[in-house]
């Protein structure tokens, strides 16, 4: 810019010179702009209908989402990635974006309590039908597809009662119905699962949870084919269900640490796990690396590399014996959300399923004794002898 305009001109436009280098930065930069210029008015049409790449606003994405997009596509095996605010617009847009009032999904019935209030509030109130099925059992999820449909969702992990679908079976039977096969994989990640080798058309990550894995950003993600992805996008685009530059490179900077976090957790999970079988306080230990689980051998053959960081207990002695464990609990914190390097356990029946109907929860097994924790990658011998103390405290008449 020229020296001879005024400070207050020169001011305005400040640093929006390009810094020129041989060297290219080893880690992304953060784009934290909302818009980018043109050259000219020709421009606007080629950057739109994708003849040139370029970047428009904010709203539409921006460097910072492509990189954490294209990085995601490339683990779980996809064309292509959407990065979105948070898991919940990821799953938002998944919905409204391939459905219209008319349409009916198949659901699992052991969703996150979220997902279920938005299915249950948001997505029926629109005129598009669900219908919920115990997502365990295949011949099930034939009979309720046998009836027209558009989609079946599911959780390959399922949140927060800790059982494994048999994504191979239920891929099966979605491609034999012709319906989208929709899997979050949030409790799983890249590292234990792959649901698009078993039939998925569309992955869900909420990457708030392991992929930052930092407890420090909102996010969530879609995965599939460019055709698919596309009318998802401009939904989340409408909706403003895009986030920032900052939250996507917070994401990517937690994303290159997740098979060295995962293998830890999963391994203090599993050594947790068996610890805490047999204890007197603990009426059931969930967690699919144990031979009694109901789906070890489904967990076997479908996961990898460990059996996750998810772990439930059904305490004995309900509610009263649920808040003894938690206030004996000193490194382990009581916290809503999942997926950091520490360890945290929620009591799901109070914060996640809390607005789900009573009579809903005891078909899903959510107990009051139920508490769920997110293993992290401290010293097993400490998380074991912390959980332990707890339970000893519990009193059963």
């Amino acid at each position: 810019m020229s020296n001879d305009r005024k400070p207050a001109s020169r001011i305005a436009h400040a640093g929006e010179t390009e810094i020129e280098s041989l060297t290219d930065p080893l880690v992304a930069p953060i784009y934290q702009t909302t818009v980018y210029s043109y050259p000219d008015i020709s421009a606007v049409d080629d950057v739109y209908e994708h003849r040139e790449p370029g970047y428009i606003y904010s709203r539409y994405g921006m460097p910072n989402h492509r990189l954490l997009e294209s990085a995601m596509a490339q683990l779980e095996g996809t064309q292509a990635g959407l990065a979105t605010a948070t898991g919940m617009s990821a799953i938002s847009a998944v919905i409204f974006g391939t459905l219209s009032a008319g349409d009916r999904i198949v659901a699992s019935n052991q969703v996150y309590g979220g997902t279920r209030n938005l299915l249950d509030q948001d997505v029926q109130r629109l005129g598009i039908e669900v219908t919920y099925v115990d997502a365990r059992d295949p011949d099930q999820v034939r009979q309720a597809l046998s009836e027209p449909a558009n989609m079946l969702y599911v959780e390959g992990i399922t949140n927060p009662t800790i059982n494994v679908l048999d994504l191979a079976a239920l891929g099966e039977i979605a491609r034999e119905a012709g319906v989208y096969f929709v899997v979050d994989s949030t409790f799983a990640t890249p590292i234990h699962a792959g649901p698009v080798d078993h039939g998925a058309d569309i992955v869900i990550h909420s990457t708030t949870k392991f992929i930052a894995g930092h407890n420090d950003v909102s996010g969530g993600i879609v995965l599939g084919s460019e055709e698919i992805l596309d009318p998802i996008r401009q939904v989340a685009i409408r909706f403003g269900g895009i986030g920032g530059p900052f939250d996507a490179w917070l994401v990517l900077r937690g994303l290159k640490t997740l098979a060295l976090r995962m293998r830890q957790s999963s391994s203090n999970a599993l050594k947790l796990a068996e610890a805490l079988h047999g204890h007197r306080a603990v009426e059931r230990v969930r967690y699919p690396g144990l031979g009694n689980h109901p789906q070890h051998q489904i967990a076997k053959r479908m996961l990898r590399e460990g059996y996750g960081s998810m772990l439930s207990i059904d305490v004995r002695g309900g509610r009263q014996a649920v808040e003894t464990v938690v206030q004996r609990l000193e490194m382990i914190r009581f916290v809503e959300t999942l997926g950091g390097l520490g360890t945290t356990v929620v009591h799901p029946a109070t914060t996640s399923h809390r607005s789900v109907d009573s009579a809903v929860k005891e078909e899903l097994e959510i107990s009051d004794g139920l508490l769920r924790f997110s293993i992290g990658i401290e010293e097993p011998e400490d998380l074991i002898e912390e959980v332990v103390t707890a339970l000893d405290s519990v009193r059963l008449s």
